[in-house]
């Protein structure tokens, strides 16, 4: 199939915030999903270290802050950030809540 059309809030949430749209799209050289954190709220903090996943982040809606490597990025719609695998990186919402984009691969 040459294209796959795909409704996001057709896709179930996971925890309530993550919907994965690899699977749905067919994707298999690279993940992406759908997230979204309502207004105050905190993501986890993690990294991709162990599975060396690079990471870009695009903003959709909302706004707050991205919490890399002791830094605070302000995040805003149409502002994107990558993540190296060993970032250490956190999500935070602000009052209007958070909706972003996550694109990872591996090398």
């Amino acid at each position: 199939m040459p294209h796959k059309l795909v409704d996001a809030s057709e896709i179930e949430a996971q925890h309530g915030v993550f919907r994965a749209l690899s699977g749905p799209l067919g994707v298999s050289t690279f993940k992406v999903n759908r997230l979204e954190l309502p207004a105050g709220a905190e993501g986890p903090e993690h990294d991709h270290a162990a599975d060396g996943e690079e990471e870009v982040y695009a903003v959709l809606e909302g706004g707050g802050t991205l919490r890399v490597d002791g830094e605070e990025v302000a995040l805003s719609p149409g502002v994107f950030v990558f993540c190296s695998p060993e970032a250490r990186r956190q999500m935070v919402a602000g009052d209007s809540g958070l909706t972003w984009i996550g694109i990872g691969a591996t090398k």
